[in-house]
């Protein structure tokens, strides 16, 4: 039974971490294709995004491979198969759920990590993208790995979610966690700029907190920011890359390190 554990945490861990270069690498691509030249004179950041990034595949594969194995053989969690198992407009609900709770606990537990010795310890890892690129979404120091890797195993203990459900989960997390660092727009402008922008986290959102850094904590939606006052508008890609360009590609060490305003 150890040997089986350990072989899904391994096979997790793999499946993350080829899921990660995929997705990243592809917007990366689409990335150079649309906008050739945007990330010149970044690749020694984009090598440190990808190795933390790596590292930060294993934090979140093993717990989960661990959770699969006991889902699928001894039934640990709340996760279900049978479609008619519960209604079916529990269905899009659950994937709201989920992603709601999901971005309350990214919300407050990135508001901590922008405490000075939080940040200072672990969370300047991730800042020190300047500016982020579709390879920073998982560039994570591994202290700041265990705060995300947790919450989606344990909300599968408790609330009950059909196994495609979960899938539409995951693929949000992944495609929002890499288009939100991609530094410049991939969705259409009604989503940054209407009525959806306004509740919506797409990367102009994300950018800002990349800029000011004591601003825009959130993951999907601005609700929280709304609520607690730390929503601060929308980024400036070209301003940001400018900046780059002149300190070489990515900023320098101290810079890198610096907090900024924190909450």
């Amino acid at each position: 039974m150890l040997i089986a554990i350990l072989l899904s945490a391994l096979a997790m861990t793999a499946i993350v971490g080829i899921r990660y270069l995929l997705t990243s690498g592809g917007f990366a691509l689409a990335t150079r294709l649309r906008h050739p030249g945007l990330y010149r004179g970044l690749d020694p950041q984009i090598r440190a995004e990808i190795w933390w990034s790596l590292v930060s595949a294993a934090i979140y594969g093993a717990p989960a491979g661990i959770i699969a194995w006991g889902w699928q053989n001894r039934g640990w969690t709340q996760i279900y198969t049978d479609i008619h198992a519960r209604p079916i407009w529990y269905l899009p609900l659950s994937v709201l759920l989920y992603l709601a709770l999901h971005d309350t606990w990214f919300y407050w537990t990135h508001r901590w990590m922008h405490w000075p010795k939080p940040f200072r310890i672990a969370h300047a890892v991730h800042h020190a993208s300047r500016p982020p690129t579709a390879w920073a979404a998982m560039a994570f120091h591994p202290i700041e790995a265990l705060t995300g890797a947790v919450i989606i195993p344990l909300l599968v203990f408790l609330i009950p979610i059909h196994v495609a459900a979960l899938g539409v989960v995951l693929t949000v997390m992944t495609v929002m966690g890499v288009t939100n660092h991609m530094g410049w727009e991939i969705f259409p402008r009604f989503m940054w700029r209407g009525y959806l922008g306004a509740w919506l986290i797409t990367a102009s959102h994300h950018q800002r907190h990349h800029e000011r850094y004591g601003c825009n904590y959130g993951l999907y939606f601005r609700f929280w920011d709304r609520l607690c006052g730390t929503d601060d508008g929308l980024g400036d890609f070209t301003r940001a890359h400018r900046a780059a360009a002149r300190l070489g590609g990515g900023g320098n060490d101290a810079d890198r390190r610096k907090p900024g305003r924190t909450a």
